[in-house]
């Protein structure tokens, strides 16, 4: 993380789940988990986020607003599938409405599985997510240096 400016923000969506990974999100930032202790702030905003945090699968009436969530994001830019039915639709996948995972409409760069996943878990892929952050950073400037 050396090269950042300012701390990673992060933007948290709940798309369609149950609430029990949205829940382990909440916790990850209460003093038991502390994921802030990493430098990383959550924020409403995605005009100021550079992780984007999503749980539960994508459906008919909210891809519009996952879309615009992550095209409203500053590049560089992560997103992190949270939960079983963020990352693949879990047990709503044959749904009528269901479309998937997230990766059907946006691209995903960590997948934190579990149902409910832990908020250790959660915690790893946001580290994780701060090195994929950190990659597309220099491969950014390496693209403006040879331009």
């Amino acid at each position: 993380m050396t090269y950042l400016a300012k701390s990673p923000w992060i933007i948290h969506y709940d798309a369609t789940s149950c609430n029990g990974c949205d829940i382990e999100v909440l916790a990850c930032l209460t003093p038991m988990y502390d994921v802030e202790r990493f430098g990383v702030i959550n924020t409403g905003n995605p005009k100021h986020a550079d992780i984007f945090l999503i749980t539960g699968s994508v459906n008919e009436q909210n891809i519009k607003v996952v879309e615009n969530i992550y095209n409203q994001m500053p590049n560089p830019k992560v997103v992190v599938a949270i939960g079983i039915c963020a990352t693949s639709g879990g047990i709503f996948r044959e749904c009528y409405n269901v479309l998937g995972g997230v990766d059907k409409v946006i691209p995903v760069d960590v997948y934190v599985p579990g149902c409910a996943a832990r908020p250790e878990a959660i915690i790893d892929g946001v580290v994780k997510a701060i090195g994929v952050l950190e990659q597309k950073h220099t491969q950014m400037k390496k693209g403006a240096a040879v331009s």
